[in-house]
């Protein structure tokens, strides 16, 4: 039902003089259409369990996105935003907005004076806290499996410029991790864990400071 919501949308918009980038969807459930990307903000209107919505894009981190909804412009938080990926309706999340298009926009002064000049609350501007942008500015995450083996893999980049990496391998109750994190100084850790099946686990770190100074430590322990 849904997928086929999101096609008249797909239609409507088709049919629209086109403005800006923009991606058909619809919206999971009944939610407020927000002022702001935060339930702080005040409720524009509520967008109702299926309409078709147009999104313009999400804050940092892909929390919070800017939709058009008929004649209302205002944020939702994106796991109540569903499109359609590879011919399945899926909910927005992190990993999935880049590769359909959705890019990072912002929220500001010039946004709220845009769209909400008409309504009471316009002139409690400074009333409301300003959007801090997330610690996290993105991640991925995935799983695999073939046979008796999996591998998980998972990432983070953060608002300061550092990321954090780490690849899980599991086979036969065997498995192995490893994990490396780079601050944005150029300071680095890495941890390495190696688990037998039905023995025990090692695990090796290492740290490398900005200035070139290196820690290191091991520790093992067994199954019993």
């Amino acid at each position: 039902m849904l997928r086929k919501m999101i096609f008249a949308a797909a239609l409507t918009l088709a049919a629209a003089p086109a403005a800006s980038a923009a991606t058909t969807a619809v919206a999971v459930t009944n939610v407020n259409l927000r002022a702001g990307p935060s339930t702080v903000y005040p409720a524009v209107t509520v967008v109702p369990t299926g309409a078709a919505i147009t999104t313009f894009g999400c804050v940092s981190g892909y929390s919070w996105c800017d939709i058009g909804f008929g004649p209302y412009r205002g944020w939702v938080a994106a796991s109540y935003i569903q499109v359609v990926y590879r011919g399945a309706p899926v909910v927005l999340t992190a990993p999935l907005a880049p590769t359909i298009g959705i890019t990072v926009v912002s929220f500001n002064r010039a946004y709220w004076d845009r769209y909400y000049v008409a309504y009471p609350w316009y002139g409690r501007w400074a009333a409301y806290p300003s959007y801090a942008a997330p610690r996290v500015t993105s991640a991925n995450r995935s799983v695999t499996c073939a046979g008796s083996a999996c591998v998980g893999v998972r990432g983070a980049t953060g608002v300061y410029g550092g990321s954090t990496a780490q690849t899980r391998v599991c086979t036969g109750g065997a498995c192995t991790s490893t994990r490396i994190t780079e601050g944005p100084n150029a300071g680095m850790a890495a941890r390495t864990r190696n688990c037998a099946a039905g023995q025990g686990c090692t695990t090796n770190r290492a740290v490398i400071g900005p200035g070139g100074g290196v820690h290191t430590g091991s520790r093992s322990f067994q199954r019993w």
